[in-house]
């Protein structure tokens, strides 16, 4: 289903991002909030040939794979009015060019509030696209990440980010494959500046 036909009509839109948009979403919002979705897992199991890599050295960016023991942390934007037509459409072309998501509904809980949870949009990468790479070690994932570059920059700038987003927004919260990779890639990258 099209984000378009799960949102027609309306005139207020949460959407949930958990990998670049939690440090850039590049479209207007009228307020954000720090929280989390539930039954799925952060993976760095989806290749990117365009924004963080290139057709030759793809490099990884994360999608969510569904566990229901877990949970994602990462930033719900409300757009509302003409915002709403206008995110959607910058966010279709802006996952369109890593290839094929999908587009779900799910509950959206915000950190540090009683209040029931919002109905948020999110965009899911799936093992049926193309450039789904799937499960490795984080140290075969830290070095494709520490080599990659695509047009909106180093693939280790999207990894250092979002590991800062979640020190700094959900320091509560152990992100262990994030944070693995993290390190792999890190120790990549001493190696590299050592050898030079």
């Amino acid at each position: 289903m099209k984000p378009q036909d799960i949102v027609a009509g309306k005139t207020s839109l949460w959407i949930f991002g958990y990998g670049s948009l939690v440090w850039k979403p590049d479209f207007k919002y009228k307020r954000s909030k720090v929280g989390y979705v539930q039954g799925y897992k952060r993976r760095f199991w989806h290749g990117d040939n365009f924004h963080r890599g290139n057709d030759q050295l793809p490099g990884r960016v994360v999608t969510l794979i569904e566990d229901d023991d877990a949970s994602t942390w990462g930033v719900a934007f409300e757009v509302t009015g003409s915002q709403v037509e206008e995110s959607l459409k910058y966010l279709n072309v802006r996952e369109a060019v890593c290839g094929g998501y999908v587009t779900k509904m799910v509950d959206f809980f915000a950190e540090g509030e009683s209040q029931p949870p919002v109905q948020a949009l999110l965009y899911i990468a799936t093992t049926d696209n193309p450039l789904y790479l799937g499960p490795a070690s984080p140290e075969e994932i830290g070095i494709q990440i520490a080599l990659c570059r695509g047009k909106s920059g180093h693939n280790l700038e999207y990894l250092l980010r979002l590991a800062e987003f979640m020190r700094s927004s959900c320091p509560h919260v152990e992100d262990h494959h994030l944070f693995s990779i993290e390190a792999a890639a890190l120790t990549v990258v001493s190696y590299l500046l050592a050898a030079q």
